[in-house]
């Protein structure tokens, strides 16, 4: 099939290795890789601090270019939560509406595109090291995704998952962390403390903005502990 990519914001300024791990992923299983350079932010910032008429402007042409996708899928837990939960809801009443129903109905997030769509759990992919997972907070209680990347993790040869003792929000939260700084570090040096307990080598997770806290506070730490996105650990061979 035809895939559109929908490269959030921190993958493509800041970690664009996940977003080609993810085109390469799909390429190599046979499907169409389209990435328009139209779509950018899908609204979500402003969504969560109660703008929602600065959001719909954002989103609009978003949502516009989705239209006559086959299937929209995002390397984002949390950015895939807007576009398939609250898109509906942003545009309700308006004329985007069905609009906003239809293209949420095709939007996927990458682990559970790859599993739930494709059926496909063993990538081939090789990575020798001790992991654990942090499930971001949008797509473990919005999305309800937990089983797809652990699917996926189990099938990576040499690959260790270790879990934490506790799922807990990492701090990030978007604009939580620019308004409550204080409270948003303290949450995250607890989400460190139960990874560093697993003897884990990586975090692993959907969501690369959570993996930019969590790595920020590590290193403040001089913690040994690495984070990488799922898409590139299913890329390694």
């Amino acid at each position: 099939m035809t895939v559109t990519l929908f490269i959030p914001c921190f993958v493509d300024v800041l970690f664009p290795r996940a977003g080609i791990s993810m085109v390469e992923i799909l390429e190599r299983l046979g499907h169409t890789v389209v990435c328009p350079e139209e779509i950018t932010c899908c609204g979500q910032p402003p969504f969560n601090s109660g703008y929602h008429a600065e959001a719909r402007t954002i989103a609009a042409p978003v949502l516009e270019k989705l239209a006559d996708a086959e299937a929209v899928v995002i390397g984002s837990g949390s950015c895939g939560a807007m576009v398939k939960n609250f898109y509906p809801e942003l545009f309700a009443n308006t004329r985007h509406a069905e609009l906003a129903k239809q293209v949420a109905a095709r939007t996927w997030e990458f682990s559970d595109f790859l599993v739930t769509i494709l059926g496909e759990t063993d990538l081939g992919a090789k990575f020798p090291h001790k992991v654990t997972y942090h499930d971001g907070c949008h797509g473990l209680r919005e999305l309800g995704i937990k089983t797809a990347p652990r699917a996926l993790l189990g099938k990576v040869n040499g690959l260790e998952l270790v879990e934490m003792k506790e799922e807990v929000c990492c701090g990030f939260g978007g604009t939580f962390a620019a308004k409550f700084p204080m409270i948003s570090t303290a949450m995250g040096e607890v989400k460190c403390a139960n990874a560093a307990e697993t003897g884990a080598d990586y975090i692993v997770s959907s969501d690369s903005s959570c993996l930019m806290h969590i790595q920020g506070l590590l290193s403040r730490q001089s913690s040994p502990l690495k984070t990488i996105h799922l898409a590139e650990v299913l890329n390694q061979k």
